[in-house]
Formats: C-alpha cells, structure tokens, sequence
C-alpha cells in the first residue's frame, strides 16, 4: 500500500491540485517527505521531484518551512543556469524541481574521472557567481552525476544568498570548494593541482571551530535525543538495521558474502535490500526467515537476493554502487561502470533475477 497522498484540499492550498501524480517516495525524515512523479506543467507532465512539508512533526514544522524557502529561493536562480534542477512551482508547503536524470556521487564513483569534477568546479563557479553558497556539499549524494556525464547540484534547504561578496560569503564559498576537492581527492586524487592540495589542507577558522564544538551538539540532539540521521539519504534503516542484517547473515555458515543497501520504498519511505553470497542449499526462503528468527520481521529486509557471487573490485571490496543501482531498480545506468568481461557476467546474473521490478526512479 502507497503512502497516503496528501488530501485535495492540501494540494489546492499549495496550488497542486490536478497536476502533481505520484509514483513514489523517494525519503521521509523529520523535515520533509521527497516524492517522485510527474508534474503537470504548461507544456504537459514531466519528471519531477515535490518536497512537501505538510506531513511533519508540529515541533520541526518551523524548521521545515525555512529550510523549504531556502531551497525555493536558491533554486529559482541556480535552476536556471544548467546546474540544479529547475524551480517549477513553490507553495507555503511544497515545492517542486524537475528531476535529473542521474545518480548520487557514491553511486557513480567517478573514479579517474576528470571532465566530471572539471564540469563539478565550474558548476560551483557559476553558482558562486550569483552570490549562492550551498553550505551542505560534504554530503555525496548532493552531488550528482547526471546521464550526459556532467555534475549537478541538488537539495538546496541549507542554501544562503549573500546581498555582498562580504567575509562571510568568502568563507562558505571556500568551504563549498573544499568539500568538493575532498570528492575529488577520493575519486581522482591525481588530478588534484598543488593550489587544490592547499585548499584541502587548511580549514577555515569558522569549520574548525565548529567541528570542536556545535558539530558534536548537533550530533547528540539530532542522533542521540530525536534519533535522525541521514546516511547518504538512508536515514535510521541504513544506519541501525543494515548493519545488523549484515552482520548476523556474516555468521551464516553458508554465507559467504553479503551487501545491505537502502533504496526509496512506496510504503517504509525508506527500504533495505540484502544480497547474499552464499552456497546452493540455503535458500532465500531459509534466508528471510533466518533473519526474521533472530532479528524480527520489522527488522528483516524487503528484499533479499541470494546470489552465486558478488561484484568485488580489485582489492576484493564488494561493489555496493553497483548493487545500489540494482536495488533501485537503475540498471541501465550500470553498464558503464563495469570493468571486464567477468565482472558484467557476475552483474548480468543479479540483475536478471532481481526484486525490485516494481519502482523506477532516481535522487
């Protein structure tokens, strides 16, 4: 069963009613619910993105709505210069942006790739140009690598405008610039310049007095008092629950490998896929009810493979953006990420036998 739909009143109220047609919930936290689907605009439906407020907690709705009005505000000028997904409508309690055709930096893993992080830097240049600073690109899957090849910007709720290129905006532009060189740096350290190796080397005063005291305050409220996290947009399930599947199916005899990854799911928001490598005569009936035995069925993934082997790369580390792309159902953007014959015979066999049919969609 879909998550509810907001009433037709609601959608009047935001200007929606009649154009917005969901097809599923890509994340629900305490701040928002993002859905993907198709808008009605002047020229028709297209792909789009809504982000709505109307559903969260009374005590986070003031933050909700502020954080939703600097994303309207920095995306009504960043969409347009090719770099963000473009602003097509804004309500008390909404917004929607046009979809991006691609995926989140830790699922692309641009490794060695150069004319990615070249278009990546001139996307921050340009945003920089209008006074916009992002202040939230440490975040790998704010990044994005779209079909064409080319790096775009996403989520805009931590957004500012500067009225003046003053003290202030020098220091997030800068932070902006050193949380993309450290993508660069762990997907194409050798292009780094001797100029970029300085930024990456030196915090600001501001970052490094923030880390030493309001990032903790942050973390013990936000993780340790209201129980939200946000790991690479997996929230609490990817964080409590994927590693407790993985490390239980670890202690499988028959299990010689496994691979929990999230995905957006049309009922939980947010839903764990298991892959298991493991030898013939267990079965994945045998695995589903293994794990709802020992960690209950709430707990237990929505979908469970079990597979003759997993992709690994060349230090035997399991390739989960491979397996990510599989889980949300991707799979055509996948082909370019494989490496030999071997590994794509490995991937086919996953991908003709997976799960989740049901949904097609992307962050």
């Amino acid at each position: 069963m879909d998550a509810p739909n907001p009433t037709d009143r609601e959608y009047r109220a935001d200007g929606l009613d009649g154009r917005w047609r969901r097809t599923v919930v890509l994340k629900h936290d305490l701040f928002s619910m993002v859905e993907r689907g198709r808008f009605l605009g002047p020229d028709g439906e297209i792909d789009a993105v809504l982000r709505r407020i109307d559903g969260v907690p009374w005590w986070t709705r003031a933050i909700a709505r502020h954080f939703l009005n600097r994303e309207a505000r920095a995306l009504a000028v960043a969409g347009s210069l090719d770099i963000a997904p473009q602003l097509l409508h804004a309500g008390p309690n909404a917004l929607v942006r046009r979809f991006i055709d691609g995926v989140a930096l830790h699922i692309a893993r641009p490794l060695g790739d150069r004319a990615y992080f070249r278009s990546a830097k001139a996307a921050l240049n340009a945003l920089h140009r209008t006074g916009i600073c992002h202040n939230d690109l440490a975040k790998e899957q704010n990044w994005l690598r779209g079909a064409d090849g080319r790096a775009y910007l996403t989520d805009f709720q931590l957004a500012a405008r500067f009225r003046r290129r003053g003290r202030l905006f020098r220091i997030a532009a800068y932070e902006d610039l050193r949380h993309l060189l450290k993508h660069k740096r762990s997907y194409a350290p050798e292009a780094l310049t001797p100029a970029e190796r300085r930024v990456l080397a030196r915090k600001s005063l501001l970052t490094r007095a923030w880390m030493a005291t309001g990032k903790r305050v942050y973390y013990w409220v936000t993780r340790g008092i209201i129980g939200y996290s946000d790991r690479e947009g997996g929230g609490p399930r990817l964080v409590d629950d994927a590693p407790a599947i993985a490390a239980r199916f670890k202690a499988h005899a028959q299990v010689r490998g496994v691979a929990v990854v999230a995905f957006p799911d049309r009922r939980a928001g947010t839903g764990l896929y298991a892959f298991i490598e493991a030898e013939s005569p267990l079965t994945e009936t045998a695995a589903r009810d293994f794990i709802a035995d020992t960690l209950g069925r709430t707990k237990a993934p929505e979908h469970l493979q079990l597979v003759t082997a997993l992709p690994r790369n060349a230090a035997g580390e399991v390739r989960t953006e491979i397996l990510q792309l599989i889980a949300m159902n991707q799979v055509d953007l996948i082909a370019p990420l494989l490496r030999s014959d071997t590994e794509r015979q490995v991937v086919d066999r996953i991908v003709r036998n997976r799960h989740n049919l049901r949904d097609r969609f992307a962050f």
